[in-house]
């Protein structure tokens, strides 16, 4: 089985559609409508001119979910937010981890290139999460507890969420 990350295209739309499912959203407020999820799509088009990236993880040039990773203030501190999504028939196989062990080889090394970029990667699961909060600690990350988490950026919606932490430089 070959993981592998492709930087979001318009090409990716539909995957971005099966993601949207009451199942993989449920954790994150549920699925949005076909506005919300055309407005996130040109977002995620965008991140790379904010210091960011989505990618598709293709398994065996299949797609199968994303990751990404892009800039955000946190606790009065700019760091780097990791989030990801694996669609039911790939999950167990060990695609997220593949896929969270490319980003942050990915990452790393963006991190390297540029002395100004935050050193810190941060993922905020929901604490009832299970499978995204083992993927945290099996990638290396420290949990710092729970915390009120803001998703999305700016709506004022709040999750319980854990905090996890992880030093990139």
């Amino acid at each position: 089985m070959e993981i592998s990350l492709e930087p979001w295209s318009d090409a990716h739309l539909d995957l971005l559609r099966r993601i949207n499912t009451p199942l993989m959203r449920r954790h994150v407020g549920g699925p949005e409508t076909p506005e919300q999820l055309l407005v996130r799509h040109r977002r995620y088009l965008g991140l790379p001119s904010r210091g960011g990236v989505m990618f598709a993880v293709l398994v065996d040039g299949a797609p199968a979910g994303s990751i990404a990773r892009h800039r955000r203030e946190w606790r009065g501190a700019e760091i780097h937010e990791t989030g990801w999504n694996v669609l039911p028939e790939f999950q167990g196989r060990g695609v997220a981890v593949a896929a969270g062990r490319a980003l942050l080889a990915e990452l790393r090394a963006a991190v390297a290139a540029d002395p100004a970029a935050p050193g810190v990667l941060h993922a905020f699961p929901a604490v009832d999460n299970a499978p995204s909060n083992a993927l945290c600690a099996r990638l290396g990350f420290t949990g710092t507890g729970p915390c009120a988490f803001e998703y999305p950026q700016g709506s004022g919606r709040f999750l319980h969420s854990n905090d996890w932490r992880l030093a990139v430089r």
